[in-house]
C-alpha cells in the first residue's frame, strides 16, 4: 500500500510529521491492505494563520483494487486529530465496501462464466 501525504501552504509537513502520517494509515488499514493499492492524504488549514475551531482538515482517497476511489474527510481543532478522524472514516467504509462485495460472492446464484479471451487474428 503506498501512501502519498500532500499538504497546504499553512501545513510543515516535515519527516516526522509524514512518519506520523504513515503511522496512522498503516495501523488502522493494515488489516485491508492487500485490497488498497494507494491512499492519498491531503491535509489544510482552511483558516491559514487565523484561529478557528475545527479548521484543520485531512481528506483521505483510498484506491481499491478494481474499484472507484473512496473519499473521507475530516475537520478537527489539529492536525492530528483531523487525521484520526479522517483514517477512521476510511476504514469503516473500506470494511463496509469489502463486507458487501463478500456477501455479493457468497449470495450469487448464477455460475459464474468467465469472459471469452479474444482470439489475435
Amino acid at each position: 500500500m503506498q501512501i502519498q501525504i500532500n499538504t497546504d501552504r499553512n501545513i510543515e509537513g516535515h519527516e516526522a510529521f509524514n512518519q506520523y502520517v504513515r503511522g496512522e494509515v498503516e495501523g488502522a488499514l493494515d488489516h485491508v491492505s492487500s485490497h488498497i493499492t494507494r491512499v492519498e492524504v491531503h491535509l489544510s488549514d482552511e483558516n491559514g494563520s487565523k484561529p478557528g475551531l475545527e479548521d484543520k482538515r485531512c481528506m483521505m482517497e483510498a484506491r481499491l483494487e478494481g474499484h472507484q476511489p473512496m473519499a473521507t474527510t475530516h475537520h478537527a481543532a489539529t492536525v492530528g486529530l483531523a487525521v484520526s478522524g479522517a483514517v477512521e472514516k476510511l476504514n469503516r467504509m473500506i470494511e463496509s465496501t469489502l463486507g458487501r462485495l463478500r456477501d455479493e460472492a457468497r449470495h450469487r446464484t448464477d455460475p459464474f462464466v468467465p469472459e471469452p479471451i479474444p482470439t489475435p487474428e
